[in-house]
């Protein structure tokens, strides 16, 4: 049990939760929206665990009144959404206006819970007929993509003012184009060196067309990261994969957001394993290019679920992947990989095999605010964290309730950690528990549950854990306070 001493959270902090479109929306098929790549990956024997699909989902396109009334009730002061490209603009084409139309009504719904809209434009949804055009990989895309958030900034722009671009786009990027373990399951380096360049271009594009609208906007992006330790800091070998993987996953990105340039000793790793790729890539980055990606932002969204202990040589035990839940082959994400290995350091694992290391997200707050966030004068959300664990729901005085004591421990060891970064000075406004509901969770399926509201997937009854209860108790008393055992 947690016995922290009670600790409060200052004035602007904002308490929240996260869902994406496809992992909860359903209706698929419904008022012209049409197939995402994740609609069509879903249907690649073995993509999937369960073959399961986004079709019904958690229902949130029919039920989305009761989930905010649920959102009110459990005290969240802000939801962090995305909207379905697919139901927008279905195949990239022609403004759907139904689909528009569902999130006016789910906008007004929030403001009149006094929830406050937290928008996302892209959580990985591409439409499919985009992706056979080249999906990411074709630099117009990046122009559809601006496109597609000027029309909702035409619908929603009077009543939302907080917009993200882009949900982690490494991995819409290296884990769905060079590892083919996300839609549209590609393996190729080459692809995903050109998809993440215009990944982050569609971001810089938006946010001055967005920026020359409307100045008192929000804007920012999203990005998953991770802290990269060396299994031996006094082994060379182990510095360099650390170097390696933390130049992939967190440089790739932060570097042109913050400081229109990318990573020039990752460059040359990358070349070294694909020279064609790297060749393509500088080809595809045009004059004018890194000033669009380098636009300042106001807000950057840091998802984070733990981190990676790595070296030059293989364990005798290493640990097993979680990222990999079918027998469909993967490849690495990451182009660099050859001679690096992840290495066991002892610490507790959730049944996806990922560590929980809330301290690592003290030293990575703390890192990219002082190395990115404070010079260029950007504030930080956590804009994800959460764990899967097998829940099981139970009658207990009459009434269901899933007593998941472990994910309650998770979510006051990381809203601790925030603490410990706000006090060591990084300027951290919020987090954002991943997820709300339990979901259509990618390539596992519904194997997995994230959620402090249980959904039924056959009745779609919701059912808030103790997880849920705890973490409206804290932003109720805007405190963690002593212990979790009181919950009730």
């Amino acid at each position: 049990m947690t016995t922290a001493p009670s600790r409060s959270f200052p004035s602007n902090f904002l308490f929240g939760a996260a869902t994406a479109a496809f992992q909860i929306e359903g209706a698929a098929h419904e008022d012209g929206r049409r197939d995402s790549i994740w609609d069509a990956f879903c249907r690649v024997p073995g993509a999937v665990i369960n073959a399961d699909n986004g079709d019904v989902a958690c229902d949130h396109y029919h039920l989305y009144r009761d989930d905010v009334a649920l959102m009110k009730d459990m005290g969240l002061q802000t939801y962090r959404f995305s909207t379905s490209w697919s139901r927008v603009r279905p195949d990239g084409g022609a403004l759907n206006t139904q689909g528009v139309d569902f999130y006016k009504r789910l906008v007004d719904e929030l403001l009149g819970a006094d929830i406050l809209p937290w928008l996302t434009l892209y959580h990985w949804d591409l439409p499919q007929a985009l992706q056979e055009q080249g999906g990411w990989t074709n630099r117009d895309t990046a122009d559809k993509f601006t496109e597609y958030a000027l029309d909702l900034h035409d619908a929603l722009g009077d009543r939302v003012n907080v917009w993200t671009t882009l949900n982690e786009p490494w991995c819409s990027s290296f884990l769905s184009y060079t590892a083919g373990l996300h839609a549209p399951g590609h393996y190729s380096v080459e692809e995903g060196v050109l998809a993440a360049h215009h990944l982050l271009l569609a971001h810089g594009q938006t946010v001055r067309e967005l920026r020359a609208r409307d100045e008192s906007l929000t804007l920012g992006i999203t990005l998953n990261l991770t802290v990269a330790d060396p299994a031996d800091p006094d082994q060379p070998a182990d510095v360099d994969a650390a170097r390696r993987i933390d130049g992939q996953f967190n440089r790739w990105f932060l570097d042109p957001v913050f400081r229109g340039e990318y990573p020039a000793d990752i460059v040359e790793d990358i070349r070294t394993v694909d020279a064609a790729a790297v060749a393509a890539w500088e080809a595809a980055v045009r004059p004018g290019d890194l000033e669009a990606i380098s636009t300042p932002i106001d807000s950057l969204g840091v998802n984070y679920y733990h981190g990676e202990l790595v070296g030059g040589t293989a364990p005798a035990n290493p640990p097993k992947p979680g990222d990999a839940p079918t027998d469909r082959p993967g490849a690495s994400p990451f182009p660099s990989h050859e001679g690096i290995f992840w290495h066991e350091r002892g610490l507790p694992r959730t049944p996806m095999n990922w560590e929980v290391q809330p301290e690592g997200l003290t030293r990575l707050l703390t890192r990219v605010w002082s190395e990115y966030a404070q010079p260029a004068g950007t504030v930080l959300y956590v804009t994800e964290n959460g764990a899967a664990y097998d829940d099981e729901l139970v009658v207990d005085g009459g009434e269901p309730r899933v007593h998941d004591h472990e994910r309650v421990d998770f979510v006051r060891d990381h809203l601790s950690a925030i603490l410990d970064a706000v006090d060591a000075g990084a300027d951290v406004r919020g987090y954002f528990y991943w997820s709300l509901l339990d979901n259509f969770e990618w390539a596992w399926g519904y194997e997995k549950r994230f959620g402090i509201v249980r959904v039924d997937y056959d009745t779609q009854a919701r059912t808030v854990k103790d997880s849920g209860r705890e973490y409206s108790r804290i932003i109720g008393a805007r405190a963690i306070e002593h212990s979790a055992a009181a919950i009730s």
